[in-house]
């Protein structure tokens, strides 16, 4: 049953808040402004779901008209029908949210046991995530990108932009396992290698103040394998943060550049430090979480001899890796999503 209370708070804050927009001359129009916009599609389900509630009692209410009757049989079961899957709409739509969902995102990949064929994994999976986001017209820009001498990747970080782009992609933070004959293997072996992602919202100045005292910056040359991310100046730029230790740097051209890169990506881990701590508070049991987040839990395998993917978090097996390798993630993401949402209402209703 949904909680008529808490469908009337709703109601009444959307209702103030679009007067307040009417009457124009408000303080913070762009903030009110969003949260209209979040609160409208909600406010419309909770109208729609009384106006059904009470098309029901009128309906009912018309069985003791013998003229009115058999109308009234007609549109009972429909509206009956239509109540429930509504009320399941909006208890969705009543999940606390996480208030990073609509942020942006730093996307790292990194190889984990394997040695070669992990990092090239790891670069298999930047070329995924890849077409992901252009899927859907999101913006996908490398940040920082160290490669091994047969093309693999030793480590990349990227920043994804686009809407929701942190709700869909939170989830796959983690250890990927993948079971192949690697290029590098002469005598038809499968191996298993692994690679973790992280996934973080993207931290803005206003969220994480970092002193300057908290900080120290080098600049060095630039170095690697090869390609666009070399060059022969001092212009790269490491950033050491003193209290934790988190160390970032960045390789581009542009030394201004390089200290704006690497100080994103500082803040973003440190809003990611933070934002653990809190849900380590919330939640003593987070490793069962979907989105917990935990990036050293193996989530899932890429078998390529049997061209499986295997999502361990929900037991999802899909036969059509070629297509996910090939950036067609919808399918396992919204299958977390709905996972993740199945908890969330258990747990309201405990």
């Amino acid at each position: 049953m949904v909680p008529f209370d808490k469908l009337d708070q709703i109601t009444n804050r959307f209702e103030f808040l679009e007067a307040s927009l009417a009457q124009g001359g408000v303080e913070d129009f762009a903030k009110i402004s969003r949260e209209y916009a979040e609160l409208k599609p909600v406010a419309e389900q909770i109208a729609a779901y009384r106006t059904s509630l009470d098309d029901l009692a009128e309906a009912e209410a018309m069985l003791s008209d013998p003229e009115m009757r058999d109308l009234a049989e007609e549109e009972i079961p429909a509206l009956r029908a239509r109540i429930p899957e509504m009320e399941h709409a909006l208890q969705l739509a009543l999940l606390p949210k996480d208030a990073a969902d609509a942020r942006p995102a730093i996307l790292e990949i990194r190889p984990g046991t394997g040695g070669e064929e992990a990092a090239l994994f790891a670069g298999d999976l930047l070329r995924m995530y890849q077409r992901y986001c252009e899927g859907r017209g999101w913006k996908f820009e490398v940040l920082e990108e160290t490669q091994t001498e047969l093309g693999g990747i030793k480590e990349v970080v990227a920043n994804i932009q686009g809407d929701n782009v942190f709700a869909r992609m939170k989830f796959e933070s983690g250890v990927h396992r993948v079971q192949r004959v690697p290029e590098t293997e002469s005598g038809g072996r499968i191996h298993t290698s692994a690679a973790t992602v992280a996934v973080l919202p993207e931290a803005e100045e206003v969220d994480i103040d970092i002193p300057a005292t908290d900080i120290r910056i080098d600049t060095m040359r630039a170095s690697g394998a090869g390609g666009q991310h070399v060059n022969t100046t001092d212009s790269a730029v490491r950033i050491t943060h003193l209290p934790t230790g988190i160390v970032v740097t960045s390789s581009e051209k542009s030394q201004h550049q390089n200290r704006a890169i690497a100080m994103q990506v500082l803040r973003t881990r440190l809003y990611d430090l933070e934002r653990q701590r809190m849900d380590d508070e919330r939640s003593a049991d987070r490793k069962s979480q979907v989105g917990s987040g935990d990036r050293s839990e193996r989530i899932r395998t890429y078998n390529f001899p049997q061209g499986r993917m295997t999502d361990h978090r929900i037991n999802l097996t899909l036969y059509k890796l070629d297509q996910v390798m090939m950036g067609d993630l919808d399918e396992v993401i919204d299958a977390l999503i709905a996972d993740d949402q199945a908890r969330k209402l258990a747990d309201m209703q405990e």
